[in-house]
Order: C-alpha cells, then sequence, then structure tokens
C-alpha cells in the first residue's frame, strides 16, 4: 500500500523511541504516509496500523482527531483559517467568511475544479500574527487581510 520509502522514513521515525512503543509513531507515520497518497484512505490506515502493530480504529481516532490529516481527497490547495479563539477575535472568523465568498464553498468542502479545500484550524501558535492560515498544512500565512487573501488566491491560480 505504501512505497518502500515510506516504510523506511517511518522506520527513521520508530528509531526515536522504545522497540515496545511503536504507536508512539503514529502521527509522524500518517504524515508520511499523507505525503505520499495526498490522503488518508481507510487501506492507508490500516497499512499504518499494520505496520504499528495497532488497531486500525487507534489509528483512526488519530487521524480523525487532528485537521491536518485529511481522511478525504482535498483539493490542490488546502487552506486551513484558525478560527481559536484568540485568532477569531483578531479577524480569522471575518478572514474564513471571506474566503468562503471568494470561493463559493463552506468549511469542509472543495471547489467544483478541484482546487481548493477550506478547513476550520485550531490554534496555529500564532495568536499575535492573526488571522492566520496554513496552506497544504506547511505554509504559514500571518496577518492576512482581504487583500492577502485575494493575492494568496491569484498566486496558487485562483
Amino acid at each position: 500500500m505504501l512505497s518502500t520509502e515510506s516504510f523506511k522514513k517511518i522506520d527513521q521515525e520508530l528509531e526515536k523511541y522504545p522497540v515496545d512503543q511503536k504507536q508512539s509513531a503514529v502521527m509522524a507515520a500518517l504524515r508520511i504516509a499523507q505525503q505520499e497518497k495526498d490522503w488518508l484512505s481507510d487501506e492507508t490506515i490500516e497499512a499504518v496500523a499494520n505496520y504499528l502493530g495497532m488497531p486500525p480504529i487507534a489509528v483512526f481516532e488519530v487521524a480523525s482527531f487532528y485537521n491536518m490529516y485529511d481522511l478525504q481527497a482535498p483539493g490542490r490547495y488546502k487552506l486551513t483559517v484558525c478560527t481559536n479563539l484568540p485568532c477569531a477575535l483578531s479577524g480569522g472568523a471575518v478572514a474564513g467568511k471571506y474566503l468562503k465568498q471568494k470561493l463559493g464553498i463552506e468549511y469542509n468542502q472543495t471547489t467544483a475544479d478541484g482546487q481548493f479545500t477550506l478547513k476550520e484550524g485550531e490554534c496555529m501558535g500564532a495568536c499575535g500574527d492573526a488571522p492566520v492560515m496554513l496552506v497544504n498544512n506547511h505554509r504559514m500565512c500571518c496577518k492576512m487581510t482581504e487583500a492577502q487573501i485575494d493575492q494568496l488566491l491569484v498566486e496558487l491560480g485562483k
């Protein structure tokens, strides 16, 4: 299900933990699997579970708890807006509303062309830079005004 290269990367993560604590690498293993497959299907979750010697439901519980894991295929660009209270009060809710209007979708939806998926996120550790967004779980964008959101969407091809 996963490539040899992905299993090698998971093995590198496993080296960080005691041999009898393989489950400690579950988040890293899910990240590696998602990087290869773009999202976490039931089959991918089961492959990770089997490799780590965990029940698939335990791995699913982790994958479904954290919003950086995708249990459905996302658009080419996943935009996650922090709507935790400090960000929400500092413009996160407004930024989210603006993105919904610009993209024509709600949270947890993907545009018809498959380009953008919009997600709500919890604290991203940058409350002082609100509103904060993540692009594809890796690029953090801070102090996102409507003009900056427009610029980002143009950059991403919208």
